[in-house]
């Protein structure tokens, strides 16, 4: 994407993949490395099935990336959102807009 073009589509399916509450705090697990599914659902003490329900749903809007470790899957933020810190905060640039993600106290 060129900075001169805004895909109102591209950035539609990443908002829209964002819009849900479990997925966003899924983004502020991952901000800060890469987990697997069991990790990321006991952070968040959710079920593990749900976490990869959601996880899935950001794969396909290219917002998280996957590699595979012997039987599991580590799940990272994708390598085009730009994570910058500015202050105490964390921006997510989402190529399209940008999240401003408070840090943790």
């Amino acid at each position: 994407m060129t900075p001169d073009v805004f895909d109102v589509d591209f950035c539609a399916e990443r908002l829209k993949a964002l819009s849900d509450p479990h997925r966003l705090r899924i983004v502020n697990a991952l901000r800060y490395g890469e987990l697997t599914v069991g990790d990321i659902a006991e952070l968040l003490e959710a079920e593990v099935v749900n976490v990869s329900h959601h996880l899935k749903i950001m794969k396909y809007a290219n917002l998280v990336e996957v590699r595979r470790e012997g039987r599991f899957m580590y799940y990272r933020l994708h390598g085009d959102l730009q994570c910058t810190k500015g202050g105490k905060t964390r921006f997510l640039d989402l190529g399209c807009c940008r999240l401003e993600v408070p840090d943790r106290k």
